[in-house]
């Protein structure tokens, strides 16, 4: 239960953090209540999960699911640059986090 509160924490960084995008540095209502709630959730549930798992081991991957996904959502949504180097980084980025999760020692 704790790697799927995990992975869904990692996810709601990813919506927070896309979502800072259209805030326009907070000066827009709907999309800062919506970075206020997501960040709060994803907070939370990390919390959460790191009653579990290893903190070094829960933070890493909660950063990089939210790294990844941000910067997968960078290249759909506001035509960041595509690049055989970024695409490289980004899927070692990804091998980075099932690794942890493989050598973390923590059931669940």
């Amino acid at each position: 239960m704790a790697w799927f509160l995990l992975v869904v924490a990692g996810l709601l960084e990813v919506c927070w953090a896309v979502g800072l995008k259209y805030t326009q540095g907070f000066t827009r209502l709907n999309p800062s209540l919506f970075v206020g709630v997501t960040l709060a959730g994803s907070m939370w549930l990390l919390a959460i999960a790191a009653r579990t798992l290893p903190i070094g081991t829960a933070y890493a991957v909660w950063v990089g699911i939210g790294a990844l996904g941000a910067a997968i959502l960078g290249i759909v949504l506001f035509r960041e640059p595509v690049t055989a180097p970024r695409l490289l980084f980004l899927a070692l980025l990804l091998v980075s986090i099932i690794g942890l999760k493989v050598t973390s020692g923590a059931g669940e």
